[in-house]
């Protein structure tokens, strides 16, 4: 997941790059950071939590310089801990290097353990400081070419920003599995994971970087090169369903309108009598839209969500997570007591969460409660930068659609179709990532990582 944030050519490059990670937040809650550079000097300020509480005035004016770049973390690959934080800051030859990375490396035990061998010590448990130690080593004869090199020698999903002195670099794995857009603003070139950062700036959408292409921003302007052999597209169908602010637009289309065609589709393939329809907010929300407009059916706030508490999904531990399911959403009593009522959810990982606030929904007085889920059922682990957890704890892995519905406490439970699903996103479903769905992976895992997530 992660969000990631660049901007080369402009005298607020800090200031513009904390704007653009506290708007990316909804992608990775745990830590953030920025590195910025003058021409003489790289600086670095992060932390762990959120964007508004590790930066203030100060720390935002002493990162000077016309080139920055901006992590937020949320982690799938590595510990959660202060040295995990990204960008990832060090020097190479009197050069300063910094990466924020966003995806899953899937040789990184194999590469890690090369590198290891020719002397390499590691200061961290992630997978994006095994392209800090390939840049290092490469014997070509600058770090354009020592980028695609690196590049090459790394499978997986990755979408990049890279400091490397006074040039900035975009990178996108040729299958194009995690977003990454280039803006323009007064002059300056922006990068982002998603366009809603961009809006909050200011800033003109030029184009999305493309699968498998490295962008190198200099004073020369903007050299673009595809060194990677061509792939079929697979594109993360998550960004679409849960991931990604509905304000941006991702993979070319808007995501409002993407998440309200996943609840129309859902209300054709699964209709239900009730009272209202109601969204778990806020992933739910545009999905419940589409369900009711399709429908017929009233359209609700049957929970209202306290927007001080954070996306419970993305929090490291199942201890946070139940945490903040019981302070995040409180039910509307007079709203819900003695209705029937469909909830729309755009997916069920572990099944606990649901189950904590079908419970509340009871308590609060709903007659029948009748779920709805805006993607199939969640089979497989991720290997690519998604937080899925192991095969055995995924429900959907190894119980029934009706044995997930006693367990949750369900009067029906019904998912979309994959078909469905596919058919009601804007592009054509062979470009996507479904993996999850399926157990179709278009990077095969190494072994020792199939075995790491059964």
């Amino acid at each position: 997941m992660c969000g990631i944030f660049g901007v080369y050519g402009h005298p607020e490059a800090a200031r513009l790059t904390y704007l653009g990670i506290y708007s990316l937040q909804h992608r990775g809650e745990e830590g953030a950071g920025i590195v910025s550079f003058d021409a003489k000097r790289a600086r670095c300020h992060k932390g762990m939590g959120l964007v508004g509480d590790i930066f203030n005035e100060a720390a935002i004016k002493s990162l000077k310089g016309q080139i920055a770049i901006g992590h937020n973390r949320y982690s799938t690959t590595g510990s959660s801990s202060l040295v995990n934080v990204q960008p990832f800051l060090f020097n190479h030859k009197n050069t300063p290097i910094a990466i924020s990375h966003n995806g899953n490396f899937t040789n990184t035990a194999q590469l890690r353990s090369m590198l290891e061998k020719d002397g390499a010590i590691f200061q961290t448990s992630t997978d994006s400081e095994i392209l800090a130690h390939l840049l290092t080593r490469s014997k070509e004869a600058d770090y354009k070419q020592a980028l695609i090199w690196s590049l090459q020698n790394i499978k997986g999903t990755y979408s990049l920003v890279l400091l490397i002195g006074d040039l900035l670099v975009a990178a996108r794995d040729p299958y194009g599995n995690r977003p990454l857009c280039l803006g323009e603003l007064a002059g300056a070139y922006v990068l982002a994971s998603e366009t809603c950062a961009l809006d909050l700036i200011q800033a003109r959408f030029i184009r999305d970087i493309e699968p498998g292409e490295v962008v190198f921003i200099s004073k020369s302007g903007l050299e673009a090169v595809k060194p990677f052999a061509p792939a079929m597209p697979a594109c993360c169908i998550f960004e679409y369903i849960y991931f990604s602010r509905p304000d941006s637009n991702i993979f070319g289309y808007n995501v409002y309108q993407a998440r309200k065609k996943l609840g129309e589709q859902l209300a054709r393939e699964h209709p239900v009598s009730a009272d209202l329809v109601m969204p778990v907010p806020d992933s739910g929300t545009l999905a419940a839209l589409g369900f009711a407009q399709a429908s017929g059916i009233a359209f609700e706030q049957g929970l209202v969500r306290n927007h001080y508490i954070g996306r419970t999904f993305i929090q490291p531990t199942q201890y946070l997570r139940d945490f903040r399911v019981k302070v995040k959403l409180n039910p509307v009593g007079g709203v819900l007591k003695d209705k029937r009522i469909a909830v729309i959810e755009d997916s069920i990982v572990r099944g606990t969460t649901s189950r904590a606030r079908v419970k509340t929904l009871r308590q609060a007085g709903a007659k029948e409660i009748h779920m709805r889920i805006s993607c199939p059922p969640l089979r497989f682990p991720c290997y690519y930068g998604v937080d899925f957890p192991t095969k055995k704890e995924l429900v959907a892995s190894k119980h029934s659609v009706d044995w997930i519905r006693e367990f949750i406490g369900l009067d029906s439970l019904e998912y979309i179709s994959l078909q469905g699903m596919l058919d009601s996103m804007p592009l054509a479903g062979e470009n996507f990532c479904t993996a999850c769905f399926s157990g179709k992976y278009p990077i095969k895992p190494p072994a020792s990582l199939r075995r790491s997530k059964t």
